[in-house]
């Protein structure tokens, strides 16, 4: 079983913002993240979970998937996101990662769980932390 923690964050909304991501497999352990210039905390939530899945080297892992975006997790969980695609995502914002999004999620076997942010979860905190350094760093590409 694969463990996923993600965490966006932006200063401003939109702003700069940055995702982070602690991915866990046993003993084995990896950290990513990125930022943008101009762009808002959903879409890191979102990419975050992306980035995450993306990195993933064997096709059809079971993935947990753990988030305090319940933008992201309720999309998922409550079927919101698979009637957004049947309209092609008709004045939803970010459709361009949401369709990113599903070509991953579908080669995996996904399960998403929401947990609180700021509430002392190690690796929740540390996606926080990788996250804000994401964003405050210099060169940012745009969004």
């Amino acid at each position: 079983m694969i463990e996923l923690y993600t965490d966006g964050a932006s200063r401003g909304n939109p702003g700069p913002g940055g995702f982070g991501v602690v991915l866990k497999s046993g003993s084995h352990r990896k950290e990513l993240s990125g930022g943008f210039l101009v762009t808002t905390n959903n879409r890191m939530e979102l990419l975050a979970v992306i980035e995450g899945l993306e990195a993933l080297k064997r096709k059809g892992s079971a993935v947990t998937v753990y988030s305090d975006s319940s933008y992201v997790c309720d999309a998922v969980n409550k079927g919101w996101l698979f009637e957004w695609e049947k309209k092609s995502f008709a004045k939803k914002k970010n459709p361009d990662l949401w369709a990113r999004f599903l070509l991953i999620y579908r080669i995996h076997k996904v399960k998403f769980v929401w947990i609180k942010g700021h509430a002392g979860h190690k690796e929740n905190e540390r996606c926080d932390v990788l996250a804000v350094e994401a964003a405050l760093s210099t060169n940012l590409p745009p969004d």
